[in-house]
């Protein structure tokens, strides 16, 4: 064998060309592999995630409310059954109608509240006992 057989890559020199091809080609796959699997994402993706974010915790607690009011009002029990009855397309706009949805201030409905608030409802076996609270004078 040659003694430059041997040596191998301890005597390896790469081009100009050859190191910057390596360089720019590492790279391309380090955002490959970010993007896909790192989880990374771009400005505009991350500001539409918040968005949505905002959007369903908006809904989230405008149906907990919607739940409150709907079982504290004095015809929960019936209102509950004819909820049941209702159609499933049919429940959001009598969540609306019965306006369980409203909030003082705010004008226009949240989306997706009122669907949020029947499928609460419709998960309940019967509405809970209210407590009511006794202070002493």
């Amino acid at each position: 064998m040659r003694e430059t057989e041997t040596r191998g890559w301890a005597t390896y020199q790469p081009s100009k060309s050859v190191w910057a091809w390596s360089v720019v080609g590492a790279s391309v796959l380090t955002m490959i592999v970010g993007f896909t699997w790192g989880g990374w994402t771009t400005g505009g993706r991350a500001s539409v995630m918040a968005d949505i974010a905002a959007r369903n915790a908006r809904a989230g607690l405008v149906a907990d409310m919607c739940v409150e009011k709907f079982v504290s009002s004095a015809d929960a029990a019936a209102n509950l059954k004819a909820l049941k009855a209702a159609s499933s397309w049919e429940r959001d706009s009598f969540i609306e109608k019965g306006g369980w949805t409203t909030i003082a201030g705010v004008e226009k409905s949240i989306p997706n509240a009122a669907d949020r608030c029947a499928e609460a409802l419709i998960e309940m076996k019967e509405i809970p006992a209210q407590e009511t609270s006794v202070t002493d004078s």
